[in-house]
């Protein structure tokens, strides 16, 4: 039920990866870290004052860090990079291409700051094509946890998976709302609420605004099926095209641009498999600009009033 969906307070999602960066390091010696001269914003320090020789601290250069993490990979460390995701992946897209996708080395490239939440910093830190990015590179994992639970158990779980993986997650405090105990499996969708009427997709911080827009919906009548997606790839095809075929219609939710991200992804699974209405909340090609997170969530269409929008447009599509 919806009702049993509720924040048990609030944390951002960098604090749970700086949670679960410390938990990794305690249980395998060969996890390392580096930072691009950005530890306190990316929730580092409780790894540092434990394991000093084990983090290295590259300063702005965030290309030279992607280089030294493919070869500290080489050597059989599992190297966790921490910068923004604008420096995580537009800045140094070559570098990742070339030195780690290419040859799959075991780097974590872990990106705080991602999309407009970020706020004050503005249009050139808030980078809104990062998943498209690392999504279309052959065998890179993208994963875009919901919540400081979720990211803590996703830190945790891409230590033991063997490939290139791209973590991405956010800057402001945030609902928390998944249990300590869930069991974080990657490539594999959390559904939080059963529905028949439209099955509702998101990822990262519209997962939030995704449940509150269904308990409005529901006092509606509406009835609407409920997925976090963390995993953008590999995509739980399966949970998509189950959902789908019960509602016959989906409404997708992110923090992204709307070419290139989760929407994409889904569409492009449907079109192939089970043609059905889609509705896109995302941001729609367009940079971002200064303002405060809730500001600038609502006024690029990513608010809680836009995904329940999106919904009774689906519903009117597939009639």
């Amino acid at each position: 039920m919806l009702e049993n969906i509720v924040s048990t307070g609030k944390k951002s999602t960098r604090e749970g990866f700086g949670a679960g960066l410390h938990v990794v390091g305690q249980q395998n010696p060969n996890v390392v870290a580096l930072c691009a001269d950005l530890v306190g914003s990316l929730k580092m320090q409780a790894f540092i004052n434990e394991f000093p020789d084990r983090f290295y601290q590259v300063g702005i250069a965030e290309a030279n860090m992607m280089g030294i993490a493919a070869g500290l990979a080489t050597a059989g460390k599992i190297p966790f990079t921490g910068t923004f995701a604008n420096f995580s992946t537009g800045r140094v897209y070559d570098q990742i291409r070339q030195s780690i996708a290419y040859s799959h080395k075991n780097v974590k490239i872990c990106a705080s700051h991602a999309g407009l939440s970020l706020g004050e910093d503005g249009a050139t830190h808030q980078i809104l094509e990062d998943i498209g990015m690392m999504k279309m590179l052959p065998g890179f994992t993208v994963i875009n946890p919901c919540d400081y639970n979720q990211t803590k158990l996703a830190t945790i779980a891409i230590a033991e998976h063997q490939g290139p993986v791209y973590l991405r997650f956010g800057r402001p405090g945030w609902p928390i709302f998944t249990p300590e105990d869930y069991k974080f499996e990657i490539g594999k969708a959390y559904q939080l609420r059963e529905g028949s009427d439209v099955s509702i997709f998101a990822t990262g911080h519209l997962v939030w605004f995704a449940v509150e827009a269904a308990k409005t919906l529901a006092a509606e009548g509406i009835s609407c099926e409920l997925i976090n997606i963390h995993t953008i790839k590999p995509l739980d095809e399966e949970a998509v095209l189950d959902s789908v075929s019960k509602t016959a219609c989906a409404v997708t939710a992110e923090e992204h641009q709307m070419h290139g991200g989760l929407g994409d992804s889904i569409a492009q699974l449907l079109a192939r498999k089970m043609p059905t209405p889609i509705e896109y909340v995302a941001v729609n090609d367009s940079f971002g600009e200064s303002g405060t997170p809730a500001e600038l969530l609502n006024k690029y269409g990513l608010g809680i009033a836009n995904i329940v929008s999106a919904v009774k447009t689906a519903l009117e599509r597939k009639k």
